[in-house]
């Protein structure tokens, strides 16, 4: 086993409130330069970043996993991430498929921009990534499992676009095993109003929209193997409280 300082909430600037500078390899640069192990890039509702995230993140050393956070047909916020590339990618186009189609405007939203290998613009999204998909949160677990991969619900103490704020309670019959808190001081009040994430192993990452806001190296997760594959596995367990 071993403790690896994380991020795995990160949007770049694919997610149009990402800031112009949050480009794949910025992203994969500060987190090295930070001295974070793993991180994991989640713009809304895409992946398309990812393969120029992985690249950039193999040159410098960081353990990148591919991931997005989806936006449910409830607007409740949720990151998925994946063992493999090729997973994401399939998770990305079934979710884009599902989403309430937008057109984007920059002068509004903000750019979406798209990179390739090089770090450079190779194309932009059209349509509003922060739209809601007509995916619900009591099905995103199994779907994402389908892939592979791993949900939980995103930043589940902020008021807006998390699952408490917008359900109102945590499902009893969810499935879910991580859970992220933005503010782990209100860990012990959301414990005590929800029992369900007595059970959860609890995250918090930085849903950095700039690259100063990235986590900096203070959080650990302890993982059987340093791959994108162990990461999920880790995030799939249940926190075992001796």
């Amino acid at each position: 086993m071993m403790n690896l300082t994380y991020d795995l909430h990160i949007h770049s600037c694919l997610s149009p409130c990402g800031d112009d500078d949050m480009t794949p390899a910025n992203i994969a640069g500060m987190a090295a330069l930070k001295g974070l192990d793993v991180v994991a890039l989640t713009d809304h509702n895409s992946c398309r970043n990812c393969p120029a995230f992985l690249a950039a993140a193999e040159e410098y050393g960081v353990l990148a996993v591919p991931g997005m956070e989806i936006n449910t047909s409830e607007e409740v916020h949720a990151v998925c991430l994946f063992p493999t590339l090729e997973a994401a990618l399939e998770f990305d186009r079934y979710v884009y498929d599902r989403l309430i189609k937008f057109p984007n405007k920059e002068e509004i939203f903000g750019k979406q921009e798209l990179y390739d290998l090089a770090d450079q613009v190779c194309g932009t999204e059209p349509n509003l990534l922060i739209n809601a998909t007509e995916i619900s949160f009591d099905g995103v677990w199994e779907l994402v499992r389908g892939y592979d991969g791993v949900m939980f619900p995103a930043h589940i103490d902020k008021t807006a676009n998390s699952l408490i704020a917008n359900l109102g309670f945590i499902p009893p019959d969810s499935r879910f095993t991580t859970a992220e808190v933005k503010d782990l001081k209100k860990l012990h009040g959301l414990k005590r109003d929800n029992p369900y994430l007595e059970s959860c192993r609890i995250i918090s990452n930085s849903d950095a929209h700039y690259l100063e806001h990235i986590n900096e190296p203070e959080l650990t997760i302890q993982v059987e193997e340093r791959s994108p594959a162990g990461v999920v596995a880790a995030l799939l367990e249940r926190p075992v409280f001796l």
